[in-house]
C-alpha cells in the first residue's frame, strides 16, 4: 500500500528526511516515532504529494508521488498536527463542507456525514458550533473529515498532541478501529505510550535517517540487550540475592527499597526456568517471579541517541 525508496529531501545543508525506505502493507498501523523536528512531518507530507522530494521515490496504492498525483490524493486522508477550523460552523455544517470539496453530493452527503460522526463517537455534537468543542472533541471531527471520501490510507501527524489523558485514549481506540477496518495507517508521535498498544509496526526516525523498522515484538527484541527478572521472596531476601549472585547465568543482582529482586542476566542467556527450582530448593517462598517487558519508551532510549536537526 505504501513503499518509499531512498526518499530524501534538503532545505539548503539540512537534511530533513535522509534515504527513507519503508514499505508497508494493507491493514498496517505503523508508529512513526521521533523527536520533534526528526523528520516525521516531512516524510508524511512527500508521502501525500503535498512536497516534493530531492531525491528518491514513493508508491501508494501501486501510484508514483511523481506521476500520479491526484489518484494518490484521492487515496489519502491526511491530518496534519494542526489544522483550522470554521467558528461560524456547526459540526455537520463543517463535514458537509468538506464532503462538498470532495465532490460527495446529493443525499449521500449527508449520510456520509453522519457515518464518520458515529465512527469517532461524535454524533452527539452533530448541531454544536466547531469553536465549542473541546481539543480532543475537534481532533475527533479533524479525522472524520479526514475520513470522508474512504481513503485507502491514513497519514495522522501527531493526532494526540495536547490531549489531556481521556481524549488521548479515546483517539488510541479510534486508532484501534481503524486498523480493524483495514485501513493503512502511519501515526506520528513523540509521545510513546499512545503508540505502543495500536501499532503492528514502529519506525523510529532520528535526524531524518530512519533507525529502526519492524514489527513491534522485533524493535522490542532489538532492544533489549539482557533479560531482567524482577523476583520477591516472602522472606530472606539478602539470602536469596547471595543465591543468584553465585549463578554463573546471572550478570548482577539488585534490592530494590521495597525488597524486589532484580536480576540481571548475562547478554547470552535467554532460558532461565530453572531460577524459580533453585529457589525453592533452597528453601525460599517466592510471591513474585517475573520478566521485565521492554516497553516503546524504553526501546526508543536503547536503539536511538537523542539527536536532533
Amino acid at each position: 500500500m505504501i513503499e518509499t525508496r531512498n526518499l530524501t529531501k534538503r532545505y539548503g545543508n539540512l537534511i530533513a528526511a535522509n534515504d527513507i525506505t519503508l514499505k508497508l502493507a494493507e491493514g498496517d498501523v505503523f508508529g512513526f516515532i521521533g523527536p520533534n523536528g526528526s523528520g516525521k512531518t516531512t516524510t508524511m507530507r512527500m508521502i501525500a504529494t503535498l512536497l516534493n522530494p530531492d531525491h528518491g521515490e514513493a508508491y501508494v496504492c501501486g501510484k508514483s508521488i511523481y506521476t500520479d498525483q491526484e489518484e494518490i490524493r484521492r487515496l489519502v486522508g491526511f491530518m496534519p498536527d494542526f489544522f483550522g477550523v470554521y467558528d461560524d460552523m456547526t459540526v455537520i455544517e463543517y463535514l458537509e463542507f468538506f464532503a462538498a470539496a470532495y465532490r460527495i453530493n446529493g443525499p449521500s452527503r449527508r449520510k456520509v456525514c453522519e457515518e464518520k460522526l458515529e465512527l469517532v463517537d461524535m454524533a452527539f455534537k452533530r448541531d454544536a458550533m466547531v469553536n465549542e468543542l473541546s481539543r480532543g472533541q475537534t481532533q475527533r471531527i479533524g479525522l472524520a473529515r479526514t475520513l470522508l471520501h474512504e481513503p485507502q490510507v491514513l497519514l495522522l501527524d501527531e493526532p494526540a498532541s495536547g490531549l489531556d489523558p481521556r481524549a488521548r485514549i479515546e483517539i488510541r481506540n479510534l486508532l484501534k478501529r481503524l486498523g480493524e477496518l483495514k485501513k493503512t495507517v502511519i501515526v506520528s508521535s513523540h509521545i510513546l505510550p499512545e503508540l505502543a498498544d495500536v501499532c503492528t509496526r514502529v519506525g523510529m526516525i532520528e535526524k531524518g535517517h530512519m533507525i529502526v523498522d519492524g514489527n513491534v515484538a522485533e524493535v522490542m527484541r532489538k532492544a533489549r540487550q539482557r533479560i531482567m527478572l524482577n523476583i520477591r521472596v516472602k522472606e530472606r531476601t539478602d539470602a536469596a540475592a547471595k543465591l543468584f549472585e553465585q549463578l554463573d547465568e546471572v550478570e548482577s543482582v539488585n534490592i530494590t527499597k521495597d525488597q524486589l529482586l532484580e536480576v540481571t542476566m548475562k547478554p547470552t542467556v535467554e532460558d532461565y526456568s530453572a531460577l524459580p527450582t533453585e529457589l525453592v530448593n533452597a528453601g525460599f517462598r517466592i510471591t513474585l517471579f517475573r520478566e521485565e517487558e521492554v516497553n516503546l519508551e524504553t526501546a526508543f532510549l536503547q536503539l536511538t541517541r537523542g539527536l536532533v536537526q
